[in-house]
Parts: C-alpha cells; sequence; structure tokens
C-alpha cells in the first residue's frame, strides 16, 4: 500500500474513534422523554436539596440532570450561579439517594400476572424508590431458562414497566448439560443465572446440585457474570401427629431447619472455590440469595471470602424486621422459605449487615393469589410461601435499622452501590457526575402507618406481612432515568421504563 494511503488512513482514526464513541454513548445512554413518561416533562433541570447523599460526602446542594443523565453536581455555595434557564425542583430537607436497585424480585409475568405483573409490580416499585428490578425467572410461566423464554419476558416487559427492569435466567439441569442453551440465555441478555438447591415449588424450574452449579459456572466464566443461589438442602424430617400442629409458625420451622442453609452453603463452596484467580471458573462469582441463618450459615461464607473465593451474599429486610416468636398461629402472611428464625438469629443478621459480612439486601418480593395463603384455614405447611414487600424495604430497612445505627451512607451500599455492581450496573447506584439519573427522594422522619388508608400499588395488599405496621421515611418522589415516574402519590400516565440487557 502506498505510503500517501497509509497517512490518510491514520489521519482518519481519531475521527473514526470519536464516532464510535458518539454511537457507544447514545446507544448506552437512558433516553430522557418529556411525553407522558414524566411528571415533570423537562429534558434539562436541577433537583435541589440540603441532603444528597454522593459517593464520598452528604452535601447541601444540587444535582443537573440532561437527557436522562447526572451531568453536574454542586454545592449550595456555588449552584445558583449555575443556573440558567432550566428549571428547578427544590426538595427542601427531603434526602436525595440513588434510586434502589431490587436484584430478587418475583412479578410473576407472563403466565401469572393475576399474581402480580409488570404493570402493578413497577409501579410499587416506583413508590417505594426502587428504580431498577432485575426480575427472577421463576414464578412466571414458562420460566426464564432459555432465549426463548426469555425473548417472552422482554415482550411482556415492552411498554408496561414503569422502572427499569432487568432478569437473571434460570441455571436447570437441562440447560446446565448443554452450554448452548445456556449460552444462548446469556447471549440474549440474561444478567445472570439463578437456580435453587431444594424443590422450588415450580414444575418447570427443577433444583440442580453441586455438578449443575460446576458446569454453570464454567459459563459465566466466560461472561462474567453471577450465579445466585438458593442455598437450601432438602433433608428428611418427620412431623408428630397430633403435636405439631400446621397452624403453629414454630411447626413449619422444625421443616426448614437451619441445618438447611449449612448443608447447601457447604456443598456450594465446593465448587465456588473454581471462582478463586487462577481457578477453572475465574471471571464468575457466586451470589447466596436471602441468607436467613445467621450463624453456622455465615460462618461458612466469612471462610470462604476469606479463601479468595468470589462469594457475595444478600438477606432481606423480613428476616432484619420480623423473628419466629412473634408470628401469630395462622397468621401465613409471614411464610417464606429459607424462613424467619428466632429473635436472636435476627440480632445476629443485623450485626453482620453492619459490619460488612452480609453485602447487600434484596426483597425477594414474591406475591400470589390470595387464596393461595390459605388465610382461613392458617395452614403454615400447605399455604403458598413468599413476602409481599416491594413498596416498603426503604422504610421498612430504615425504620427497624434506625436502633442499630442505620445511616443513610449504609441505605445506599445495600440498596444502590452493591446490587449495581452485582446486576454489572456501572452507570446506576451512585449520584455522581455521568450516572444515570435513577434517584429517590424521601423524608427518613416521616411517620406513617400502613393501613387501610394508606395508599399500596402491589396489586394484592391482603398478603403483605407488613400490612398493620407503622413505618418511618417516606418516599416524596422517584426519578427514573431522569424522568419523574412518582411524585406525591401520582404516578407518570406512561410505563417509560428501559429493559435492561447484558
Amino acid at each position: 500500500m502506498e505510503s500517501g494511503t497509509w497517512r490518510l488512513i491514520l489521519s482518519m482514526v481519531p475521527l473514526l474513534l470519536y464516532l464510535l464513541f458518539i454511537v457507544y454513548f447514545d446507544y448506552n445512554s437512558p433516553k430522557a422523554t418529556t411525553s407522558g413518561c414524566s411528571l415533570f416533562p423537562h429534558d434539562h433541570f436541577w433537583i435541589s436539596s440540603k441532603r444528597i447523599v454522593t459517593p464520598h460526602e452528604i452535601i447541601s446542594g444540587a444535582v443537573e440532570i440532561n437527557g436522562g443523565s447526572i451531568v453536574s453536581l454542586v454545592k449550595e455555595k456555588d449552584w445558583q450561579g449555575q443556573v440558567k434557564n432550566e428549571p428547578v425542583i427544590d426538595y427542601g430537607e427531603a434526602v436525595l439517594m440513588p434510586g434502589l436497585i431490587d436484584v430478587h424480585a418475583h412479578l410473576d409475568d407472563p403466565g401469572r400476572a393475576e399474581w402480580e405483573g409488570f404493570p402493578s409490580g413497577t409501579k410499587a416499585a416506583a413508590a417505594g424508590g426502587i428504580t431498577t428490578l432485575i426480575d427472577m425467572p421463576l414464578n412466571s410461566f414458562p420460566s426464564t431458562v432459555s432465549k426463548e423464554t426469555l425473548k417472552l419476558k422482554k415482550e411482556a416487559a415492552k411498554g408496561r414497566i414503569y422502572v427499569n427492569v432487568g432478569f437473571w435466567g434460570g441455571l436447570v439441569p437441562e440447560n446446565a448439560i448443554n452450554a448452548s442453551i445456556l449460552e444462548g440465555l446469556l447471549n440474549a441478555g440474561a444478567l445472570g443465572l439463578k437456580s435453587f438447591m431444594c424443590p422450588s415449588g415450580i414444575n418447570d424450574f427443577p433444583m440442580t446440585d453441586a455438578t449443575h452449579i460446576k458446569e454453570g459456572l464454567s459459563v459465566l466464566a466466560k461472561y462474567k457474570r453471577p450465579l445466585l443461589v438458593h442455598a437450601e438442602k432438602q433433608q428428611e424430617l418427620e412431623l408428630e401427629d397430633g403435636v405439631d400442629d400446621p397452624r403453629s409458625y414454630s411447626t413449619y420451622l422444625k421443616t426448614r431447619p437451619a441445618s438447611w442453609e449449612e448443608t447447601a452453603i457447604r456443598e456450594l463452596l465446593t465448587v465456588a472455590k473454581d471462582t478463586r484467580v487462577g481457578g477453572p471458573a475465574e471471571g464468575a462469582h457466586v451470589h447466596i440469595v436471602h441468607l436467613s441463618d445467621s450463624r453456622s450459615s455465615l460462618e461458612l461464607i466469612k471462610e470462604a471470602k476469606n479463601n479468595g473465593d468470589s462469594v457475595t451474599v444478600e438477606t432481606c429486610p423480613h428476616y432484619l424486621a420480623f423473628s419466629a416468636e412473634e408470628i401469630p398461629d395462622g397468621d401465613t402472611r409471614f411464610k417464606c422459605s429459607p424462613p424467619i428464625r428466632d429473635a436472636s438469629n435476627k440480632e445476629n443478621l443485623w450485626e453482620a449487615l453492619m459490619g460488612g459480612d452480609i453485602d447487600m439486601l434484596s426483597s425477594d418480593h414474591s406475591p400470589s393469589a390470595p387464596e393461595l395463603k390459605l388465610f382461613e384455614e392458617g395452614d403454615f405447611l400447605r399455604a403458598w410461601g413468599g413476602i409481599s414487600s416491594l413498596q416498603f424495604v426503604l422504610p421498612v430497612t430504615w425504620s427497624y435499622g434506625l436502633r442499630y445505627g442505620v445511616t443513610l451512607e449504609k441505605l445506599v451500599s445495600w440498596w444502590s452501590e452493591k446490587p449495581a455492581k452485582l446486576a454489572g450496573q456501572d452507570l446506576k447506584g451512585e449520584i455522581a457526575i455521568g450516572k444515570h439519573a435513577d434517584i429517590v427522594v424521601w423524608e427518613p422522619e416521616k411517620e406513617f402507618d400502613l393501613d387501610e388508608n394508606y395508599t399500596v400499588h402491589v396489586k394484592h395488599p391482603s398478603i403483605s406481612a407488613y400490612m398493620g405496621s407503622r413505618l418511618t421515611g417516606k418516599v416524596l418522589a422517584t426519578f427514573v432515568n431522569g424522568n419523574l415516574v412518582f411524585d406525591d402519590g401520582k404516578h407518570a400516565p406512561d410505563a417509560c421504563g428501559t429493559t435492561i440487557l447484558a
């Protein structure tokens, strides 16, 4: 090739790189809109507050939003001169935090939308300050275990979500032994995989063992995505007729002892060691969901972390709010798996969370049709399990955490920063320049009663164990991709959330 031609090509490289950057930035940036997506129809504006939680400090100042992203962040003494003709929303003493990212929610759509569904579930999320949900692959029908079933999820979500929604795929025996199916699912955009080490209760989502998990991790290593694991290992157990009353929560607790979690986690960690630096599954990551046992199971996880395993763990607000001793006979709203354990266990969970041994929180929002809860019978052994909580997790965490010294910074770490990292969402989870404008505005000092006068947006409020509670910390407004999607009890007319694909 002639030297002049080479010089011409080289001279064009900077321009080509610039154009590629523009295309990439445009493709990966949220698309703000001034239509019915927002209750404040402006593309470029400011929001101000005396308490803005940033990655380094809490400031009094303002956040500039343009095109769905945060473009500047200034302290109060500096920002007045920067505002020109852009409108400003002043939230006074209310707290501005990054929107919550819930990495563990069951929206049951498609197939079981009568249990919840994308519209009602994401409206509840917006009302609770959650700006991103990662939907679990089971409880919908069919379960999300292939690229074809993921496509059904995406189609069901289109035009029907009020917050951002991503999707975990499912790891089951069938696709664990067929890498091409798993790769197809991950190539189609699943953010990672989820598996059960005990029966899931869903026919098309069978349990996995250590062999299946090992195969799944080897595929995930290529994609650098996580495997989320429900870690309980079923064991034989006999109840005594006439002694173990199915209406008693202690009977249900007896059927799922802490040893189930310990046994499963011990087995899981025999393959999680493959995720260490230099290991055969380096790049993959193991995330243990909804930890309930704060004793032996937690000690095993701490040891694995110290050994260099790529492992994280979450727990849920219901394990931090309730204890087994308080659950009334027959009140099946409290049934979940793993179960809510005793008060001493709850204290240990708080200690581990505050000390950093538990990494993050999730809702494990798991609704159902009310009749499946068997309220009239109150049979804990036969009722469908799952805690309905999506709209309440922020005030619940804050209300119950106050006695343990919870801070705004801790909330952001548990509900925004670390979940964003787990889900691979580098542009979310912080109020910082260049990040997506996903923001919750709330009043930490405001008390309210969850009663018949409080507007609840989940489809079946009656099944939530939190109804009847008095909580502290009321959500005022929620911004998703720069759109004001919830404000003063009202939602934006249009559902303009974004589906998130890897």
